[in-house]
């Protein structure tokens, strides 16, 4: 497992915005978003998803024991490493399994702002729009600084605002249009992250 001020390209006992500043410029040039015609995107995302582990690492108080690197470059052990339950959580959301995520998450004691993103993203995929918005703003209240958090609530709000518009424009009722606006931001959403929810769009 590495040392996640070494992720991070930093020394030990560097500052808090030194991280949150190297957070943001790593977070960016390896996001799933800036990478999705990169022939390397799958090592992009795995070292997006240790990018991530190394900030929560440092940012939770997590850090300041001794690391040892088990260089394989394999896929994602060190974020498995340090934070096994989110990072299981995360491959569950991945592949679909949004119920079993959020039975996992329900039985975690820490309650941290990944927890409140990762909530938020099942009920999202799930069509349980306002509630999965409400545990991201979480999310991103928690951690201001986090690409990821505030980068997916900006896709909510953007497709919301999308939808009800079109909807308005057309004269449907509210309550129609809060349906079908829900049913379609979750199945956009749920293609973000490699599932599909209405299959027909």
């Amino acid at each position: 497992m590495k040392d996640p001020y070494e992720v991070l390209g930093l020394q030990r006992g560097a500052s808090k915005d030194e991280v949150k500043s190297a957070y943001r410029k790593l977070a960016k040039k390896y996001h799933p978003d800036m990478n999705e015609n990169n022939p390397l995107q799958d090592l992009a995302e795995e070292k997006f998803k240790e990018i991530q582990w190394a900030y929560d690492e440092i940012m939770n108080g997590n850090a300041s024991g001794s690391y040892s690197y088990q260089g394989n470059g394999g896929s994602g052990s060190s974020y498995d490493s340090g934070s096994g339950g989110l990072f299981n959580v995360r491959q569950q959301v991945q592949t679909g399994r949004f119920q079993e995520a959020i039975r996992t998450l329900n039985s975690m004691s820490v309650r941290n702002a990944e927890w409140n993103y990762l909530m938020g993203v099942c009920f999202v995929n799930m069509g349980s729009i306002g509630q999965g918005m409400q545990y991201v703003q979480n999310a991103v209240r928690m951690d201001p600084a986090n690409f990821e958090y505030r980068n997916f609530l900006n896709q909510i709000l953007n497709m919301q605002n999308t939808y009800q518009q079109r909807s308005y424009n057309y004269g449907r009722s509210n309550s129609s249009a809060d349906c079908c606006t829900q049913l379609i931001c979750a199945d956009c959403l749920c293609e973000c992250l490699g599932g599909d929810l209405i299959s027909c769009c």
